[in-house]
């Protein structure tokens, strides 16, 4: 199917104009992705040039999207093939990414184990965490993935066996699911509480389609749902993803890319949302990239963070840039502390 994604436009992007915010907080963007797709590549150079944009990202976490998967022997290892072609493409960039979550098909159950354990060999230390596709809707106006999975992946006992064998590998397990979905990642995450659950992109609140991101029974129903699974101890939220088709924003249809200060005016409801459910230390910001990126531009992205933020301490917004990811993820807090690039240098 035809990609659901805005297309990325480096020209109009561009044209927007602003200084960095907070040039000195530390960032771990812990949500991006590599591809060679036809609808765009974004690889290793595209990344750094993106994280060097201005902002201080200390290191970034790869997030599975099909890229690279081997073509032949069995089916059930083809996403160690993912792996192997990240760590090819960001060779010489050791954190970026620090961390890998890979994709090992949970329907396995039990028998995923041999899977995680190859993926594990392949990563050489950095894979992180797991990732499976199930974010699904009726609607067909709901659509974030070109291949859509089917129905019920998340309620399936397989899946949840899968889940169990992930947690006994002692790996997190990030999960993209609609509004809809919520109550489903809810049963997942009291069933197995043994396992870090990371609910990607806030959750996916939906603004297409039946959903009206304007309607406060819609936002209601978000958030409603979403607080029950913020209750659970063992579940994380990652912030951002505002640039999704299914959020229902059309920055791309405008004339000039947009200004941080209308992303933070657009997305705060959304975003005090998910930090008074989980609180800065169970939150996270992400950068989606290339996904968001065709909405908006990284150092404009950054900067509406910043100014979501700002009215915290800079204990939780450090929280928030990056040690919530480092602790859920296992990566190496000193990449992130005071001055450590140039004592390191």
């Amino acid at each position: 199917m035809a990609s659901p994604h805005h297309i990325v436009r480096e020209d109009w992007l561009a044209l927007a104009k602003e200084d960095v915010l907070a040039p000195g907080q530390a960032i771990f963007d812990c949500h991006h992705h590599l591809w060679d797709r036809p609808e765009g590549c974004y690889q290793s150079k595209a990344l750094m040039a993106d994280v060097g944009a201005g902002h201080d990202v200390r290191a970034s976490l790869y997030v599975q999207c099909r890229t690279g998967y081997r073509v032949d022997g069995p089916e059930a290892l083809c996403p160690v093939g993912e792996v192997e072609t990240v760590l090819d493409w960001t060779r010489g960039h050791d954190q970026f990414p620090a961390g890998i979550v890979a994709m090992a098909d949970l329907q396995l159950g039990e028998n995923v184990g041999p899977v995680l354990e190859a993926i594990a060999e392949a990563g050489k230390g950095r894979v992180k965490g797991i990732r499976n596709t199930t974010a699904w809707h009726a609607d067909p106006a709901v659509r974030s993935n070109p291949n859509p999975p089917p129905d019920g992946l998340l309620r399936t006992d397989a899946f949840l066996d899968g889940a169990r064998t992930v947690a006994a590998h002692a790996l997190t397990l990030d999960v993209w699911s609609y509004q809809t979905q919520l109550d489903d990642v809810r049963l997942l995450a009291e069933s197995v509480p043994e396992l870090s659950i990371i609910v990607d992109h806030c959750g996916g609140p939906l603004g297409v389609g039946q959903h009206d991101r304007f309607e406060p029974e819609n936002f209601r129903a978000w958030r409603d749902a979403l607080a029950a699974v913020a209750a659970l101890p063992n579940t994380r939220i990652k912030i951002g993803g505002f640039g999704l088709g299914v959020f229902g924003w059309r920055y791309s249809r405008d004339a000039l890319p947009p200004q941080s200060e209308t992303l933070a005016k657009d997305w705060r409801p959304w975003v005090d949302t998910c930090l008074e459910l989980f609180g800065p230390e169970r939150a996270m910001f992400e950068s989606n990239f290339p996904v968001d990126k065709g909405q908006m531009s990284y150092r404009t992205l950054w900067n509406a963070f910043k100014r979501l933020s700002a009215p915290l301490s800079q204990d939780e917004r450090d929280a928030l840039f990056w040690r919530s990811a480092a602790r859920s993820y296992g990566i190496d807090e000193q990449i992130f502390v005071h001055d450590y690039r140039r004592i390191s240098s």
